[in-house]
């Protein structure tokens, strides 16, 4: 079984930084594309940044310039680096990607996946 697995949420004051990993629960596993979102209590859940395998990034407006989506050289881990939190950043972070490993067999296997998230509170 497949899963992302978030990790580096917590609580930070106003103006402090987190670092969010997402790693595959699956080694080989290479993605094509993958993605932060967040959803705070009562909101829908918004896309906060997206990555591409070419490393091409997109932002959502309240976090540009601030929130910095990377990832390692051999596509298996995404980072969401997170400075100048402010309150309203508060909310559970999922990843989310899409690419293929392969199984023992050689046979591939290809799917969008989900982490379960991580908290990150910003207050003072």
């Amino acid at each position: 079984q497949m899963q992302l697995v978030e990790s580096g949420g917590g609580l930070v004051q106003p103006g402090g930084s987190l670092r969010l990993s997402c790693a595959a629960s699956r080694s080989g596993f290479r993605f094509n594309g993958m993605a932060w979102y967040r959803q705070a209590p009562g909101k829908e859940r918004e896309l906060a940044a997206e990555i591409t395998s070419s490393g091409t990034t997109t932002y959502t407006d309240s976090v540009k310039g601030r929130f910095t989506i990377s990832s390692d050289n051999a596509k298996t881990t995404v980072y969401l680096q997170m400075n100048g939190l402010k309150p309203e950043d508060t909310a559970v972070y999922l990843c989310s990607g899409d690419g293929i490993y392969y199984l023992d067999d050689g046979a591939p296997v290809v799917g969008r996946y989900w982490g379960q998230g991580t908290q990150v509170t910003v207050s003072s």
